[in-house]
């Protein structure tokens, strides 16, 4: 069906038409009304959408003011994520652009009525939405795209499906060149404390990981191997396990920074030295790097430059502009401070 301008209002009548329901129906959905079935919602949003229904509220800001993004992150307090941010709202100061920031655990997100925030987002006028460390589910994307509001993923824990956008690093590169930087050293005994087995970033980490092991003849042992969060407390615990091995590892490969923390804060708990008697190297190369002691070893996302490439990607799409890559992929940088040494004779 041809699509009229989203400048023009459709009549109910012909909502209705398309969707296969009376004009009352029509009404009560775009007025909010709770007593409609959600098949019946679903298919009268869509034919919105289609027709290029835009809500008063929508044309207000549409005329009278910026536009507007909403950004929904897990976990706003981490280094990793206030990098992200900064990125985001020093792009979103330049081009003029609102940015509605919420917090969300994935266990929510999933919980979320995908159809109702959507239209949430289309009746304040949202140009689109920016997920960072978050799964792309089906019912999430397919309730976005009905509205035509473009979505792009930060790190997403699964790769999305054709046709939507990511923005990462180049996080096997990244690993591989953590451990090798190990191996030069002269480790062997070398363990790898990773995010969720489920986030494809951590994964690719692992990867690297274990090409570096190989590539230089070196047995990986899996219970050099943990999988857990991009926190402290993981790292606490992780920690904790290795070095409770009997032949624990002389040099440990953390996933973030933030379990690198974890890390630092066994050695000094067991009155172990960083890097005489554990060498430690992280990654994002988020600032608290050279805020440790000592100085952390660490594998750098250029991630304020992430944030801005992903907001600049959502207001290409939402003007209707192709991307040149749907994936986004940044070149890590292994910087080497105190925190990696040879390992004890």
């Amino acid at each position: 069906m041809n699509q009229v301008s989203s400048k023009v209002k459709p009549v109910l009548a012909t909502v209705a038409a398309l969707a296969g329901v009376s004009a009352p129906t029509v009404s009560k959905v775009i007025n909010g009304r709770d007593d409609v079935a959600d098949a019946t919602r679903i298919r009268v949003q869509a034919a919105l959408a289609e027709l290029g229904y835009e809500s008063p509220m929508q044309r207000r800001t549409r005329s009278t003011g910026p536009a507007m993004v909403d950004l929904v992150i897990d976990g706003l307090n981490t280094p990793y994520s206030m990098e992200l941010v900064t990125g985001i709202l020093d792009c979103a100061a330049i081009e003029d652009v609102d940015v509605v920031v919420g917090n969300v655990t994935p266990a929510k997100l999933h919980r979320a009525n995908h159809e109702e925030w959507a239209q949430r987002m289309v009746e304040s006028g949202r140009k689109g939405l920016i997920l960072v460390t978050s799964e792309m589910t089906a019912a999430l994307l397919d309730s976005f795209e009905h509205r035509n509001i473009p979505v792009v993923v930060i790190d997403p824990l699964n790769p999305p499906r054709q046709g939507y956008s990511s923005v990462g690093a180049t996080n096997w590169a990244g690993g591989k060149e953590a451990t090798e930087h190990l191996i030069e050293l002269g480790h062997t005994r070398i363990a790898y404390l990773g995010g969720p087995n489920a986030a494809e970033c951590s994964v690719a980490r692992l990867h690297g990981y274990l090409a570096a092991l190989m590539g230089h003849g070196i047995s990986s042992r899996p219970a050099y191997i943990l999988a857990g969060e991009f926190n402290q407390p993981f790292g606490v615990v992780g920690t904790r396990q290795l070095l409770a091995l009997e032949e624990p590892p002389t040099a440990i490969f953390a996933g973030s920074d933030s379990i690198a923390l974890g890390v630092l804060e066994v050695a000094r708990t067991l009155g172990l030295r960083v890097p005489e008697d554990l060498s430690l190297v992280g990654f994002d190369g988020t600032p608290l790097t050279e805020q440790t002691l000592p100085r952390l070893t660490s594998v750098a996302q250029p991630l304020q430059e992430m944030g801005r490439a992903a907001l600049r990607a959502v207001l290409r799409l939402a003007k209707g502009e192709a991307l040149d890559s749907a994936h986004m992929e940044f070149a890590t940088e292994l910087i080497i401070r105190d925190s990696t040494a040879p390992p004890r004779v």
